[in-house]
């Protein structure tokens, strides 16, 4: 059983808004608006942002694909932290950055939907955080599943939005939320 994190101090997390990651991205500028929104929002409420940023042989560290997009990084004393698995947790310092920071709700932003965003969120509930994901700044591409068969990437979108709205873990709140809207003095939904 996961310690669940008493108290509320929120945390924005942007994962992957990279070059590679969002070329051929459902909506990718929409979505990357909406990313640079909830970032503006964070950084005026004075929450922290950190960034976490893929790297692997399809992406090698350093080449264009693994760049952030325009207008989106980091800035001043924003923690960046480089992952080579679908969960920003596994492998990497994140926990210890989250635990500077004092973090029990992370607000939960990037690419790609399928895979980096629902493997940190399921991560981030199984550690005992609380997680608002924003439903509107998260994108990936459509699944080719065989001759005239695809799951398209807004189905995909739409389905986690779905899934974290209901998920249930003790002790722990779940949200979506879209980026203009987002509260971070709100505690969190009521759990799922």
């Amino acid at each position: 059983m996961a310690t669940v994190r008493s108290g509320h101090q929120p945390v924005l997390l942007i994962v992957d808004v990279q070059v590679g990651v969002m070329a051929e991205a459902w909506h990718a500028e929409r979505v990357i608006a909406n990313v640079q929104t909830a970032v503006a929002r964070a950084r005026a409420a004075q929450v922290p942002v950190l960034w976490v940023q893929h790297g692997d042989a399809e992406m090698p560290r350093d080449s264009a694909a693994w760049q952030w997009v325009p207008g989106l990084g980091p800035q001043g004393d924003e923690v960046l932290i480089h992952k080579a698995f679908n969960s920003a947790f596994e492998q990497t310092p994140l926990e210890q950055a989250l635990a500077q920071c004092g973090a029990t709700h992370l607000f939960l932003a990037g690419a790609s939907t399928n895979w980096c965003i629902r493997a940190t969120a399921y991560a981030a509930l199984e550690r005992g955080y609380d997680l608002t994901l924003v439903q509107d700044a998260h994108t990936t591409q459509s699944i080719p599943l065989g001759k005239d068969k695809v799951i398209a990437a807004g189905d995909i979108v739409r389905e986690l939005n779905i899934v974290m709205k209901w998920l249930s873990y003790p002790g722990r709140r779940n949200a979506v939320a879209k980026a203009d809207a987002l509260d971070f003095n709100a505690a969190g939904a009521t759990p799922g």
